[in-house]
């Protein structure tokens, strides 16, 4: 046992297994967790058979529903200052899109009228949501 030394030698190698698994695990949950985080108010779409809108960046979504109500994203606002209120969200945005999710009951007069203070905020894409026929 002469000129023996300690022989242990330290291992430079990460071991990923448990990365990847906890990763795995996060990936599944995020999955199935992700279509249940739909926001917005709840209305009743019209159906139709129509084709997606293509869009470059989130569009703000203007929701109508069966009482005349008006909320953008989640907050409730009257159709006086909604072409202001509009013109100011948009100010920094390049691309200037919103989407009417309108209640099939309320009256087609009051949409044109939102849609009216919408596209006199400057908006120069202006989309319907629709559900599709089954």
């Amino acid at each position: 046992m002469i000129g023996r030394k300690n022989s242990k030698k330290y291992m430079s190698d990460i071991n990923v297994t448990p990365l990847v698994d906890v990763m795995l695990v996060l990936l599944i949950i995020f999955m199935v967790t992700a279509p249940m985080m739909t926001q917005g108010v709840k209305v009743n779409l019209p159906k139709t058979t129509s084709k997606n809108i293509k869009t470059s960046e989130e569009p703000l979504v203007l929701t109508i529903t069966q009482n005349k109500e008006i909320f953008l994203e989640n907050h409730k606002l009257s159709l006086d200052g909604l072409d202001v209120k509009i013109a100011k969200i948009f100010e920094n945005r390049r691309d200037k899109e919103v989407l009417i999710r309108a209640d099939k009951d309320v009256t087609y007069g009051f949409v044109i009228q939102v849609m009216a203070m919408v596209k006199k905020a400057g908006i120069n894409k202006l989309g319907m949501v629709t559900e599709p026929l089954k």
